[in-house]
């Protein structure tokens, strides 16, 4: 019974909503639904390109977009929602030594099976659990993203939020980032700039299975 209970918990999206439902202002490119990614292919589970997370992780994050722009920024949303069965596409292509038509881009300096090791990509990911958000700010006066020092899911000790090697500039933006995230709720993630989980996440030890997909959240 119990066990029924949990995988029908897995699968259950009730608690989701989409993102550009609680904000419409905020920019979606959701990278695992394309094939500009370090696997270098849609991943599994990514059914729609569109931004699902939490009820409480989306309110929250509303709030953060607001004050955002009172500073003359959008928030850019890389992902969020993070289906099991796409951690376990990461999991396989990290086996998987031949496959590195995507190294010169987003891991040149390491080899793929480091990437797990070094905690650039996890066995298990927070992002299954529904409240946690890969993104960046874009400036409003110029439409273009804030120099960051490294683009996204770029795997090196460049992207560590606290690594000094980056220009004062790009160290600014990521810790004006990271404040903004910080008091909307969100604490961030020692080893990229670009990701932060809910404080409190209404789920913090359930991995969800279901597609990003709008038709889920009808169910």
């Amino acid at each position: 019974m119990e066990i029924d209970y949990q995988k029908k918990a897995e699968n259950d999206a009730s608690g989701f909503v989409l993102l550009s439902d609680y904000a419409p202002e905020i920019i979606q490119e959701i990278r695992y639904f394309s094939s500009y990614n370090f696997v270098g292919e849609r991943i599994d589970g990514y059914e729609e390109p569109c931004a699902i997370m939490t009820k409480e992780a989306a309110r929250l994050i509303k709030a953060i977009a607001a004050k955002a722009v009172v500073y003359g920024y959008r928030l850019k949303v890389f992902d969020t929602y993070r289906p099991a069965k796409a951690v376990r596409h990461f999991v396989l292509w990290g086996i998987e030594d031949l496959d590195q038509r995507m190294k010169p881009f987003f891991y040149p300096d390491l080899d793929k099976q480091e990437l797990f090791v070094r905690g650039y990509i996890a066995a298990q990911s927070s992002h299954s659990r529904g409240s946690t958000i890969d993104l960046t700010l874009l400036d409003m006066a110029t439409g273009k993203e804030v120099d960051m020092g490294s683009p996204f899911d770029y795997f090196s000790e460049i992207s560590h939020p606290d690594n000094r090697d980056v220009s004062e500039e790009q160290y600014h933006n990521r810790m004006f980032l990271q404040d903004l995230m910080a008091k909307g709720g969100f604490r961030p993630y020692d080893c990229e700039w670009w990701h932060f989980t809910m404080e409190n996440e209404p789920y913090p030890d359930t991995y969800f299975e279901f597609p990003v997909c709008r038709d889920e959240l009808k169910r």
